[in-house]
């Protein structure tokens, strides 16, 4: 069955505008949580999967609509895989340039030199009746020795440098970032499968 609307259960503006550039050739109106004033669901799992299921599934029972949701997080090989699933309360009262002072200190004191990470993103598609799917994406990279500030990203993308490049997730255009971004890479997956429909 062919789906025409979607609820996206997101209130980050960064990831809502880029759910929606991806989903317009497919004709598919998204509408996110924060337009239609749900709260955000507790993030209680331990892995991006659990996460991002706990959000489509509890929207899509509440709504009566499809619903996708997705958990990611950054990776970093010297804190041992953090912050990982706690990625947006890892930075202080999610301020993410705080968050980011925060990362390459503890990177500092850890006495591990690797500078190696990566993004990992699961996106689930929750239908009412509890039926689900799971796309899985992930880039590697490394995280830069300072923020290297542009005019597109959020979050930690102005620390993180894709394997293959020299400038961060920020200083890229947004389609550049997602052709190779972990989300983009998700989202390619379930556009495939949407598109099957």
């Amino acid at each position: 069955m062919k789906i025409n609307e979607i609820i996206f259960a997101s209130h980050n503006a960064g990831k809502i505008a880029e759910i929606r550039q991806l989903l317009q050739p497919l004709n598919i109106k998204v509408i996110s949580a924060a337009e239609i004033e749900l709260p955000d669901v507790e993030e209680t799992g331990t892995t991006f999967a659990e996460n991002s299921l706990l959000k489509s599934q509890t929207i899509a029972k509440i709504i009566g609509k499809p619903c996708i949701a997705d958990d990611s997080g950054l990776c970093v090989d010297a804190l041992n895989g953090a912050p990982g699933v706690y990625s947006a309360r890892y930075a202080p009262n999610r301020d993410f340039d705080k968050g980011m002072d925060k990362l390459l200190a503890e990177m500092a004191a850890s006495g591990n030199a690797s500078r190696k990470a990566h993004f990992s993103c699961v996106i689930s598609l929750a239908y009412p009746d509890g039926h689900s799917q799971l796309f899985e994406g992930r880039v590697d990279g490394k995280i830069a020795p300072q923020k290297m500030p542009g005019a597109d990203g959020f979050g930690y993308d102005p620390l993180f440098v894709p394997d293959g490049y020299e400038r961060s997730f920020a200083q890229m255009s947004k389609t550049e970032k997602s052709a190779i971004s972990h989300r983009g890479r998700a989202m390619q997956k379930l556009i495939t499968y949407l598109s099957s429909l």
